[in-house]
């Protein structure tokens, strides 16, 4: 077994009592002493602090930098401006998701793509062989950048005394270039909670001290660390998806409810063949989001029923810290209809369910 990675900010979590686990080759935090609803609670209220530097970023220039992003992702990058983020997928010939990530339009001939650490290899790999095409270099910076997400209603008022930018002419998913405590990097209101706040990509040598600066600027309104666990109820309340339980190399996005990712106007891309023929023949299933009517934790591979039959298992599942009711996905035949119910079966019983619209969560101070 390989040995574990650890982020810049590995001994901070130590030092903070943080349980560590291994997550996409990392030694993370899953929680802090405060606990996961508690770092949920402040990230629906005030703010959480998480540390996303396990995140792989690749940097893509040349003249070819567009029309290689647009080829090997589904979403439109031409749509883009400079200082613009936009979420994408990569598939496969196939249709299949190789993974997702966010586009960044540094430039005419600079993008940067931010892919999950647990796929950085895999993506590295079939990129790669695609840019020998394209009049680009592909460079993974993974190693050398820090990511910390500040979340939450009271981000902005967290970050904006220590940030070079003003931050009220960055809109959701737009970034800028500048310094936060004195750390240059860039400023993106992007984030995977449902709440207000910033991501911010910084050298990996200067991100601990950053890391400090920011607990110490929050410390009277409520900031506190935040780890995978509450980063994954958060995300699940949000309907948002996760790489490897609701997406994996058997799905496609239209199967996932992404559809809104896949142009298949723009031109060709990896995939499209694929995806406008399963568009075509219509899906045979589609990830769906279920409530628990019955008190209990969906947790991921629990058998689902529908119909009285088992038609898959538990993708995504926990008990809902804000609407304290277990909630989850599962891709379901596609006659499963909002408002229709199913079966989540828990330790030999059978606990019904309702198939509902996502967001499970609607209040979050997002700003879209």
């Amino acid at each position: 077994m390989s040995e574990l990675k650890h982020t810049p900010l590995f001994e901070d979590h130590v030092a903070l009592q943080a349980k560590m686990v291994p997550f996409a080759g990392f030694e993370m935090p899953v929680q802090y002493p405060t606990g996961i609803r508690a770092e949920h609670e402040a990230v629906r209220t005030a703010a959480g602090m998480f540390d996303v530097s396990h995140m792989g970023e690749f940097l893509v220039t040349g003249p070819g930098a567009l029309e290689f992003v647009s080829y090997v992702t589904t979403n439109d990058p031409a749509r883009l401006g400079d200082g613009q983020a936009q979420y994408s997928m990569f598939c496969r010939d196939d249709g299949s998701a190789v993974d997702d990530l966010i586009v960044y339009r540094l430039g005419d001939q600079r993008f940067r793509l931010v892919v999950n650490g647990a796929n950085l290899a895999k993506d590295w790999d079939h990129l790669t062989p695609l840019a020998a095409r394209f009049d680009v270099r592909l460079q993974d910076e993974s190693d050398d950048i820090g990511l910390i997400a500040l979340q939450g209603p009271r981000a902005q008022e967290i970050l904006a005394p220590l940030c070079s930018e003003e931050l009220d002419p960055v809109g959701f998913y737009e970034f800028a270039p500048g310094t936060v405590a004195g750390v240059p990097g860039v400023i993106s209101r992007t984030g995977y909670t449902g709440e207000d706040g910033f991501e911010l990509y910084v050298p990996a040598d200067r991100t601990a001290a950053l890391w400090r600066d920011l607990r110490e600027a929050g410390r009277t309104a409520g900031l506190i660390p935040a780890g995978l666990g509450s980063r994954d109820s958060l995300r699940l309340e949000m309907g948002y998806a996760l790489y490897g339980n609701d997406l994996d190399d058997g799905t496609s996005p239209l199967e996932a409810g992404l559809s809104w990712l896949v142009k298949l106007g723009k031109g060709d891309f990896v995939g499209r063949e694929a995806l406008q023929a399963q568009k075509d023949a219509g899906l045979t299933r589609r990830l769906r989001g279920f409530r628990l009517t019955d008190r209990g934790f969906p947790r991921p591979g629990y058998e689902v029923v529908f119909n009285g039959e088992v038609v898959g298992t538990v993708r995504s599942g926990t008990l809902s810290p804000s609407l304290d009711a277990g909630i989850g996905t599962a891709y379901l035949p596609p006659e499963a209809a909002i408002g229709d119910t199913v079966a989540i079966r828990i330790r030999g019983r059978d606990l019904e369910a309702e198939v509902v619209q996502m967001p499970f969560y609607r209040d979050g101070s997002v700003k879209k």
